[in-house]
């Protein structure tokens, strides 16, 4: 999957300016704003179609709920309920935590974490939560025909409050049936086994222009009979659909030019036909389209949801360019060519011409779906490897996210608590912000798009184990890259020591501070953390000989010690090498050894003391966003003559909002 979360990391950043970037803090979570930036200097025509972008791209986030948990709306509209309505103690102990668990629903889009993909454990009891819905106009509650409050708590209570029922969203372990034990919502009745030969018969080897079968629909087996229920207009969440089709076609009037007219007229094809090779002919009209200043993503994207990486969650961003950070990443794509040519892999699996791959940094101008309220900072796409390699690709850094990222971080005392000493902190403070960004742009822009697959070798070949051994390409292409004088010649960084800024923070959160994202006595399961893991354990393993990097205590304190940036970086390039020939070649059994091996397992003692080292400093390990609101302008006759922009809406307030405005499903999805 090449839709990434890359997370930012923990660093010190320039003071923050007069903007309120930081909204509130609960569990594991702190909410943020971000700033459009020059948002006035658009166009009425392209403040117009950032409107109307931004409707449809409100107007599925109820698919996201139902795709990551079947009882998700059910529960959040009981939830909701309550919140709203309750006339008891809300400083009563059981309703302060249900208010904390109905936001955690909220940022996650349904009940289980939305990065660890456990479960939630409630902070309420049965009795309460029973006891306030009985208190509740009963025409509130999302009751089937004839069924009680009782009843409904009777079906629902055990998906809630049972840990053994639906207990993780994604389960990635080797070994077990990986549908059946998966909460998601994109199969029904059918085993793991059943869903790879339902798909698998239908691939042609031959076919050099392979759709992404099982893409946008579930799989289930009904009487007997396995077939897919496909996500369209007039089929599985059809009227969500009906809805972003609305607001496209409304986007389609006031489009830049006539190629934008186009994509966004094949896209409302698309989901009126559920047609994959009409989305093929989507995806490349929208790759080729360079010239308009506002762009878009709306539709089925990322397959992390899926444990087979099948099938794709549904999410938008609406963006437009920032002209001048641009220039950095439109340098890297005008020299992609020199990258492929000096990629340290085996030149079989390198590219003969690269095509295609475009580059731009990108204002977020508002968030939706599996990119709301956690979202990417990077994005490369379109993920249909025949495409990629035929038309390219479209590669964008998020700026203003990373900038509140920032922002926010300022002075949170991270870097105090686990950077080794004041020489790396000092190595941090001149170069990490530059860095990071930097690495970012190299993974997006280069390295999604490096390489390619030998003939004949399937797209999905290496299943479950497929996003993490993508990710870690895309990751090492960044790191191998960084120190090259390439970049210094491209004025990209200033000097030879700059990425030796990413290089530290990359190792400390591969092989530390990224634990405070996991639960005591888990493994790691998110395909980013995975492969972070991966890169950062197997280059500590095999640089022991020589001492490359070590763990070292220091005052009773685990550190991450450095000794040799240039055999770290040697190192990179050794795995990315092995890397990109597991993906080249599909070879499955390589990818899950590496996985398991490197990628996996926690040490228990390391993990305790950094989640008590964390705990410390009262941050959030996930941040996310509330959206800012548009409000169009008119004058007597309904024209828009503007489009105001403010940030004032809360979390909860927007919340509830949405769930009133933008409910378009009904409570179950069959």
């Amino acid at each position: 999957m090449l839709l990434t979360a890359c997370g930012t990391a923990n660093k010190e950043a320039v003071p923050a300016d007069d903007f309120k970037y930081t909204v509130e803090q609960f569990a594991d979570l702190q909410i943020l704003r971000y700033k459009v930036k020059d948002f006035d200097k658009l166009t009425l025509k392209q403040k117009e179609l950032v409107y109307y972008l931004s409707q449809a791209a409100l107007e599925g986030r109820d698919i996201l709920y139902d795709q990551n948990g079947k009882y998700n709306l059910t529960i959040r509209k009981m939830l909701e309920t309550v919140y709203t309505d309750y006339q008891g103690d809300r400083a009563d102990s059981n309703f302060v935590n249900m208010e904390t668990y109905l936001k955690r629903v909220w940022f996650s889009n349904g009940i289980h974490h939305h990065y660890a993909t456990d479960k939630f454990v409630p902070g309420f009891t049965q009795e309460f939560f029973r006891e306030a819905l009985k208190g509740v106009d009963a025409a509130k509650l999302p009751l089937a025909e004839g069924q009680t409050v009782d009843q409904l708590c009777d079906e629902v209570f055990p998906v809630i409050f049972d840990p053994d029922v639906m207990k993780k969203r994604v389960n990635q372990a080797d070994g077990e049936d990986l549908i059946l034990t998966s909460a998601c919502n994109y199969y029904e009745g059918v085993t793991q086994a059943e869903a790879e030969a339902f798909y698998n018969k239908m691939k042609n080897p031959a076919d050099t222009m392979p759709v992404m079968f099982g893409m946008n629909s579930r799989l289930v087996k009904e009487n007997g009979k396995i077939h897919e229920k496909v996500w369209k207009v007039g089929g599985l969440y059809g009227k969500a659909i009906e809805r972003i089709v609305y607001w496209l076609r409304k986007a389609e009037t006031v489009a830049e030019d006539d190629q934008q007219k186009a994509v966004i007229d094949k896209l409302i094809a698309f989901y009126t036909t559920g047609d994959l090779k009409t989305f093929d002919e989507y995806s490349i009209l929208w790759v080729n389209e360079q010239n308009a200043k506002v762009d878009f993503v709306n539709g089925f994207i990322e397959s992390y949801g899926d444990p087979l990486g099948l099938k794709a969650s549904w999410e938008s961003i609406v963006n437009f360019k920032d002209e001048e950070a641009t220039k950095r990443t439109e340098t890297l794509s005008a020299n992609a060519k020199w990258f492929e040519e000096h990629s340290p892999v085996d030149n079989r699996f390198k590219k003969d011409t690269v095509n295609g791959i475009t580059a731009k940094v990108i204002t977020a101008a508002i968030l939706g779906g599996d990119l709301y309220p956690s979202t990417a900072i990077g994005i490369n796409l379109p993920n249909s490897n025949w495409i990629r390699s035929v038309h390219g690709s479209k590669s964008v850094t998020i700026g203003n996210l990373t900038d509140a990222y920032n922002k926010a971080a300022h002075g949170n005392g991270f870097n105090e608590e686990f950077v080794y000493s004041d020489t790396e902190r000092a190595l941090l403070d001149k170069y990490a912000d530059l860095t990071n960004d930097l690495h970012t742009d190299l993974h997006e822009c280069l390295g999604h798009g490096s390489g390619q697959l030998l003939p004949g070798v399937d797209q999905d070949a290496l299943k479950a184990y497929g996003s993490t051994i993508e990710e870690a390409r895309a990751d090492l292409f960044g790191l191998y890259y960084l120190p090259d004088a390439k970049m210094v010649e491209l004025g990209l960084t200033p000097d030879a020591e700059a990425y030796k800024a990413e290089y530290y923070t990359y190792m400390m959160n591969g092989l530390m501070t990224q634990l405070v994202r996991i639960e005591p006595g888990n493994n790691v399961e998110e395909a980013h953390m995975r492969n972070r893991q991966l890169i950062a354990r197997w280059a500590f393993e095999n640089g022991k000989a020589d001492n490359v990097v070590e763990l070292v205590k220091k005052d009773g304190k685990t550190y991450v010690k450095v000794n040799d940036y240039e055999k770290l970086r040697a190192l990179f390039g050794k795995l990315l090498g092995e890397i990109q020939r597991i993906k080249s070649e599909g070879d499955f059994d390589a990818a899950r050894n590496l996985v398991e091996t490197y990628a996996v397992k926690v040490d228990p003692e390391l993990h305790k003391e950094v989640l008590a080292r964390y705990e410390k400093l009262h941050l959030a390990p996930y941040k996310g966003f509330v959206n800012p609101v548009y409000t169009p302008v008119t004058d007597k006759d309904g024209n828009i003559t503007d489009v105001k922009i403010s940030y004032e809406e809360g979390y909860a307030e927007q919340m509830l909002r949405y769930s009133k405005e933008y409910a378009n499903l009904p409570y179950r999805n069959e």
